[in-house]
């Protein structure tokens, strides 16, 4: 596949990456709170959630076939050792950190929002957490067009 196409491709998943998570921390948020809506939010995160994740995926395999195009194998990941491997790397830092708030979100407080109001705040903290990691994955992937960092 081309990498342009590869390119729309990932900017596309971007998109409903970090516009959802933009929407749900700026639109949906700040009405869950006030209301202490958890069905709201339970309701965005059913709606969202396939969306989303399908937007991910799309942004591993894409971010992946495009690294391979431009020289990185396995071996270059996390070394460090140019400009587009630092990018890269820094990415796949970034994305571990959203793996481990998600994982944190989705067995710690998701299950217990039916139940407690009370963890809409800590639920606020993942997204917003999760929504600052896809600004800084979208920040770092534009220092690529300038041959990394």
């Amino acid at each position: 596949m081309s990498h342009h196409l590869l390119l729309i491709l990932h900017i596309f998943a971007a998109t409903i990456w970090v516009g959802g998570h933009t929407y749900l921390i700026f639109r949906v948020f700040p009405k869950v709170l006030r209301h202490k809506d958890t069905e709201g939010l339970l309701a965005f995160e059913k709606s969202y959630e396939p969306l989303g994740m399908s937007a991910l995926v799309i942004l591993v395999i894409t971010g992946a076939w495009m690294a391979t195009q431009y020289g990185i194998s396995l071996n270059d990941i996390f070394s460090f050792s140019g400009p587009i491997e630092r990018v890269v790397s820094l990415k796949l830092l970034l994305l571990l950190c959203t793996i481990g708030v998600a994982i944190s979100a989705q067995t710690r407080v998701i299950p217990t929002l039916r139940s407690s109001p009370a963890q809409l705040p800590s639920m606020a903290v993942h997204a917003t957490a999760v929504t600052g990691l896809a600004i800084a994955m979208m920040a770092l992937g534009t220092f690529i067009r300038y041959g990394g960092l």
